[in-house]
């Protein structure tokens, strides 16, 4: 039975895809010889990746002799580079992270300069705050999805609690005492394993308190042990809402991962605010069939930035992936065009939904379950790759709040320890 649901879903999957007729929303129009025949092949880390084969399917009605394909390739950050040279994949997936390394300078030595007009690729529908250039002047990465953090909603407690979704700090801690008081044993929850389970309280707080300050981002991108005293308040604010009682440790520390783990738990029905990232979110959909608590007791659920401050909280939105074409390909004019075709609002808009992710697009069309991060204003809308951290301090920030949440440090320890956090 599952094998035929599978079937069954796939082709409806495609149907769904067909029938939205030929052309993408922005009037795509074939530059190539309709009759062009060869075989393009897009590699990552994905095991499957339905919402790019429904591209697939919809660029085929320009070009039917076209036949587009997906592999994942195993150690996909090892031997991608050397597949480059080799003159195949024609597409590849591609990250911020890469860019910003010396050691995979060489990818993109081999990336097509998307930006090139005579590609005919329209960028401008991309958010400004995601487009950077290489160190060669070149757009070698566009993005294809993006995410966030924040706190999955259990809709159907809230509601039972006559609770509303907190918009402010004080707000949280007042919702998180209600709960606790109504008996549940874990009002909050989140991943706890080489991470902080704060993650998405204090990160995009301690993102916003240095954007847009220059000295802060060169003082931590040096590595500077004085720039720790940038992370205080962040730290600060973790001290503040773990002294309050509301997170279990123990239970939190239970979850062996940050996706399917700390879904099913999730779905268990009985956690009113679950703290995850997008990319967790991404995974839900296809999971509530998995849950027998949740197919036995479905309730709705959202997603919503974790309120930080009297304002609110932050969108502070990431490339979880981008797009890279190889400018080695025995068919690089069919893989521009490819690109050419799907960096557009309609389509990019199109494959967010089909995977449940952030849309990379200025015209963002949120699932539901985003709509939430659609209210927040430019403002406190963080772009990391705007921002300008670098991993290596990136890196300590979370560490240091990992410490303290999890008291092995105090926050003075822990600012006094930027630098040397493993």
């Amino acid at each position: 039975m599952k094998k035929i649901l599978a079937v069954a879903l796939a082709l409806l999957f495609v149907l769904l895809a067909v029938s939205c007729g030929k052309g993408s929303d922005e009037g795509f129009t074939p530059s190539l010889d309709p009759e062009t025949e060869c075989t393009i092949t897009v590699v990552g880390h994905y095991d499957n990746f339905e919402a790019l084969e429904a591209e697939f399917i919809r660029f085929r009605s320009y070009y039917p002799n076209v036949t587009l394909k997906y592999d994942k390739l195993d150690n996909y950050n090892k031997i991608v580079s050397t597949a480059l040279v080799e003159g195949k994949p024609d597409i590849f997936f591609s990250f911020p992270w890469m860019i910003a390394s010396e050691d995979n300078r060489a990818i993109f030595e081999n990336a097509e300069d998307l930006s090139d007009s005579a590609l005919g690729i329209d960028l401008s529908c991309i958010r400004d705050g995601l487009l950077n250039e290489d160190p060669d002047g070149k757009v070698s990465l566009v993005p294809v999805y993006t995410t966030t953090y924040g706190m999955l909603i259990n809709e159907k407690i809230f509601e039972a609690e006559n609770l509303s979704v907190p918009k402010t700090y004080d707000e949280l801690v007042e919702v998180c005492g209600k709960l606790k008081d109504a008996g549940y044993a874990n009002p909050i929850m989140g991943y706890n394993k080489n991470t902080s389970l704060l993650y998405s309280l204090f990160f995009p707080y301690f993102c916003g308190s240095i954007a847009g300050n220059a000295d802060a981002i060169r003082e931590l991108n040096a590595m500077q042990n004085s720039a720790g005293e940038y992370m205080r308040g962040a730290l600060e604010l973790i001290e503040d809402f773990m002294g309050r009682g509301f997170v279990d440790l123990e239970s939190c520390n239970r979850l062996e991962t940050d996706y399917d783990a700390v879904i099913m738990r999730f779905f268990e029905g009985d956690v009113p605010i679950m703290l995850a990232s997008g990319s967790t979110v991404s995974g839900t959909e296809k999971r509530e069939i998995k849950s027998p608590k949740f197919t036995a007791n479905p309730f709705k659920y959202s997603f919503h930035p974790v309120p930080s401050t009297d304002k609110g909280g932050y969108f502070l939105n990431t490339i979880s992936l981008g797009f890279s074409v190889n400018k080695n390909s025995e068919n690089l004019a069919v893989a521009n065009e490819f690109m050419r075709f799907l960096i557009s609002t309609g389509e990019l808009n199109r494959m967010a939904l089909g995977k449940r992710m952030v849309t990379p697009c200025k015209d963002m069309k949120f699932d539901g379950i985003y709509r939430a991060f659609g209210e927040v204003p430019e403002s406190r809308t963080i772009y990391m790759y705007d921002l300008g951290l670098a991993d290596a301090p990136d890196k300590q920030v979370r560490l240091a709040g990992a410490q303290v949440t999890n008291q092995t440090m105090t926050v003075d320890e822990a600012i006094r320890a930027f630098g040397t956090l493993q």
